[in-house]
């Protein structure tokens, strides 16, 4: 696991190449696989191939989700905003999902879109619930932008963690 955790790195360059059924299968079944607040699961997922959709969505946000539109895949993380945890929740699922893919040789990309903002008088979650007719009873998280890398990025090492912020028994 500290092998996965060292060589994981966001990628958002990907190769014009789609990711197998099998792999897009596995990834969401890990996101169903992730925990939940006392087990109440109150996330959804939703895979995105469309090239027109992943366009729109990499529009979602004034600034930092415009490289959606080369990816291949998106699965957008949302859960139902009246369990008091949904954040959280939605949060796990998203690791999961980074972590799952880097195990299957994909890269990926979190694109925040709780509390960003699409235009000044629109959030970035509206505008995803809009575009993809997701009922109002959830907000979206954030979606995982998945694909086969087109950049290499470094292996954290050890010298590279900040060891200083551990604390033991008091901070």
């Amino acid at each position: 696991m500290i092998d996965l955790l060292k060589t994981r790195r966001s990628i958002r360059k990907y190769k014009d190449k789609e990711i197998e059924k099998e792999k897009i299968d596995t990834l969401l079944k890990a996101a169903l696989l992730s925990p939940s607040s006392k087990g109440r699961r109150p996330w959804e997922f939703i895979a995105v191939t469309d090239k027109n959709l992943l366009e729109s969505l990499s529009q979602s946000r004034q600034f930092g989700s415009q490289f959606l539109k080369g990816a291949p895949l998106a699965i957008v993380v949302l859960a139902d905003k009246d369990v008091d945890v949904w954040v959280e929740d939605a949060s796990i699922a998203a690791t999961i999902l980074h972590l799952t893919a880097h195990s299957l040789g994909l890269g990926s990309c979190w694109v925040q879109a709780h509390e960003r903002m699409h235009t000044e008088n629109e959030t970035t979650s509206d505008y995803i619930k809009k575009l993809l007719n997701i009922p109002e009873k959830y907000n979206v998280e954030c979606m995982i932008a998945v694909g086969y890398p087109d950049e290499e990025k470094k292996a954290y090492e050890d010298k590279d963690l900040l060891y200083n912020k551990l604390h033991f028994n008091k901070f």
